[in-house]
C-alpha cells in the first residue's frame, strides 16, 4: 500500500498521554479479527445442519459466536474506556436497519400472533442480532490493514474447501458432509440431497451450505477476494495458491446449477472488470476459457444445462410457482404496507416460500423494512467507492470486490430468500461490515481510522 492508504504516521508511536504509547500495529491475542476469522471457520466448514443439541438452526456455533459479537460490540459502546473514537457511516444505516426490524417487531405482536408466528419472529430478531453484530465488528473492531488481509484470506480458503467439498460431490456423488460430523453437534432441519436438474444425470450440490443457491452465491460473492489475493499476494508461491483457490472457486459456481448463481458471477465479474488492467482481462478471459474447457470434458452437457436454464427460463416450473405468487403477495402487502405483518411473522414452509427476500421484506416489515435494507447497501456501497477514490491499486481492487458482494447481495435477493439462508447472510454481514473498514482506513482523519479507544485519546 502507497503512503496515502496506509497513513505511515499512523505507524510510528505517538505520544498521547504521560508515559503512554499508543500504535495502530499493537496486537493482542483475541481481538475482533481472530473472533471473526473464528466464526467464518465455523460457518464455512462445518455443515449448516449442525447444530447445539434442543435448539433451532440459530443454534449454530458461527451464529453463537455471531451473537457473541453483538453483545462484545454494545458492552464496548457502553464503556467509556473502550468506546472507538471517530464517527462510522454504517452504524447509523445499522440503527435504521435494526430499528425498522424492532418496530415491526412491536407491530406484530400488537397484531396478535399464533405460536408459529411468534417463534418466528424471536427467531428473527436473534438472526438480526447476528447480523447487525457482525457488520459493526467488522467495522468498528478490526485495527489495521495487515489484520484485514488476515481475516479476508480465511474467508477465502474456507471458501476454497467449501468449493473442494462441492466439486468433489459433483463428481463422485459422495456427500462428504457425512464425515463432517462434529463431537457435541446434532444434525437438525432440512439436509439438501443431490436434487436432479436438467437433462442427462446432472444433479445440484450445496456442500456445507443450506441450499445448492446459497452455496454458488457465496462462491460467487468470495471469488472476487480470492483474484485479490492472486494479484497482491507478495510472494509468487502464494499468488500461485491463490489462483489455483479462484480456478476451484469459479468452477464451484456452476457445479449448483442454480440461475442465481451464475447471475452473480455475472454481476461480480462486470463490477470488478473496470478496475482490471487489460493484461489482467486477458488473463481472466483465458483462465473462464480453460475452466469452461475442462467443465466440458469433464461432463459433457453442464454448459449446456446452464444455457438451457436461462433460455427455457418460461418453462421452469419453479419460475412459474414464483410469478403466480405475486397476487398473494399484493393481497397482504396491501393490508399492511408500512410496517408489515411483523418481524419473522411470514413463516415460509407453513406459509408461501416466496423465492425473493425484497417480497418476503415487504411482508413481514413493509415498505420501511425494504427501504432500510436499501440504506444499508447503498451506504456500504457509497462507503467502498468513497475509500476505492482515497486508495492505490491494490485498495481500489479490494473496495471492488466489497461493492460486487453488495450488488449480488441486492440482485440476488430478487431470486430466492437470501437472508433466511445463514451462511449467505453472515458472509453478507461480513462484506457489509468490512465497506465501514476500508472506508475508516482511508479516512485523511487519524482519530478516524485508528482503531484506538477513547482513553488513549484523553
Amino acid at each position: 500500500m502507497t503512503a496515502r492508504a496506509v497513513h505511515l504516521a499512523d505507524l510510528e508511536p505517538s505520544l498521547i498521554r504521560e508515559r503512554t504509547y499508543v500504535t495502530r500495529r499493537r496486537y493482542t491475542r483475541i481481538d475482533a479479527a481472530v473472533l471473526l476469522s473464528a466464526m467464518i471457520c465455523l460457518l464455512d466448514l462445518i455443515p449448516a445442519s449442525l447444530i447445539l443439541p434442543g435448539m433451532t438452526d440459530i443454534g449454530r456455533p458461527a451464529l453463537l459466536v455471531g451473537m457473541l459479537l453483538w453483545f462484545w460490540w454494545v458492552l464496548a459502546r457502553l464503556n467509556p474506556r473502550l468506546v472507538m473514537v471517530g464517527p462510522q457511516p454504517i452504524r447509523w444505516a445499522v440503527l435504521i436497519y435494526g430499528l425498522s426490524v424492532l418496530i415491526s417487531y412491536a407491530v406484530g405482536f400488537l397484531r396478535g400472533l399464533n405460536e408459529i408466528e411468534a417463534n418466528g419472529a424471536d427467531r428473527a430478531m436473534m438472526s438480526v442480532a447476528v447480523f447487525t453484530g457482525v457488520i459493526l465488528t467488522a467495522a468498528d473492531g478490526i485495527p489495521n490493514w495487515e489484520r484485514l488481509r488476515g481475516v479476508l484470506r480465511v474467508m477465502v480458503l474456507c471458501a476454497l474447501f467449501m468449493a473442494l467439498v462441492g466439486l468433489i460431490q459433483f463428481t463422485t456423488k459422495v456427500d462428504l458432509t457425512e464425515y463432517l460430523m462434529v463431537p457435541g453437534l446434532q444434525a437438525k432441519g432440512w439436509v439438501p440431497d443431490f436434487a436432479a436438474r436438467g437433462a442427462g444425470d446432472f444433479f445440484r450440490v450445496a456442500s456445507t451450505a443450506t441450499h445448492y443457491i446459497e452455496f454458488s452465491t457465496v462462491m460467487a460473492m468470495t471469488l472476487p477476494l480470492a483474484i485479490h489475493f492472486a494479484i497482491f499476494s507478495p510472494t509468487p508461491k502464494r499468488r500461485r495458491f491463490f489462483i489455483f483457490a479462484s480456478l476451484v472457486i469459479a468452477a464451484a459456481v456452476p457445479v449448483a446449477l442454480s440461475r442465481t448463481g451464475i447471475l452473480a458471477l455475472l454481476v461480480a465479474v462486470a463490477v470488478m472488470v473496470p478496475v482490471w488492467g487489460w493484461r489482467l482481462r486477458y488473463n481472466v478471459l483465458g483462465f473462464a476459457a480453460v475452466l469452461g474447457a475442462l467443465l466440458m470434458v469433464g461432463r459433457p452437457g453442464l454448459l449446456g444445462t446452464l444455457r438451457d436454464m436461462f433460455t427455457n427460463a418460461q418453462e421452469d416450473s419453479s419460475i412459474q410457482a414464483r410469478t403466480e405468487r405475486y397476487g398473494l403477495v399484493g393481497y397482504y402487502f396491501a393490508q399492511r404496507p408500512w410496517l408489515g405483518r411483523g418481524t419473522g411473522t411470514w413463516i415460509a414452509p407453513q406459509y408461501q416460500i416466496l423465492d425473493n427476500q425484497w417480497l418476503a421484506l415487504a411482508l413481514s416489515n413493509g415498505m420501511v423494512g425494504v427501504a432500510a435494507l436499501a440504506v444499508l447497501h447503498i451506504t456500504a456501497v457509497v462507503l467502498a467507492i468513497i475509500a476505492l477514490r482515497r486508495s492505490d491499486r491494490e485498495g481500489r481492487h479490494l473496495c471492488a470486490a466489497l461493492i460486487a458482494a453488495q450488488l449480488i447481495a441486492v440482485v440476488g435477493a430478487a431470486t430466492f430468500d437470501s437472508l433466511s439462508f445463514t451462511t449467505f447472510s453472515t458472509t453478507l454481514a461480513l462484506m457489509t461490515g468490512f465497506c465501514g473498514t476500508v472506508w475508516r482506513f482511508t479516512h485523511p482523519a487519524r482519530t478516524v481510522r485508528t482503531s484506538t479507544p477513547r482513553w488513549f485519546a484523553d
